[in-house]
């Protein structure tokens, strides 16, 4: 059986947060990559290929809520699986 044809196709935008509306469960049961420009980002919460941006944790601004706030980076945006 061949995995590649098994996998769920990535979506335009995916998100990491489960309670997003841009979450799908299928997707994260294999490692996904992510190219900005290029260069493989691993930390990557949210991306959108269409509009070419990925939202990026802030390493140490909190919300109100406890959660890291989001940093939009913009440019090339490319998702495989590895």
């Amino acid at each position: 059986m061949n995995d590649a044809t098994s996998q769920p196709t990535l979506p335009d935008r995916l998100s990491g947060n489960p309670r997003s509306p841009h979450h799908v469960a299928e997707c994260f049961e294999y490692n996904i990559g992510i190219l900005l420009n290029g260069k493989e980002r691993f930390d990557v919460e949210e991306y959108c290929i269409s509009e070419g941006w990925v939202k990026i944790p802030s390493p140490k601004a909190l919300d109100r809520r406890g959660q890291p706030l989001l940093i939009t980076l913009k440019g090339t945006v490319e998702a495989f699986y590895k």
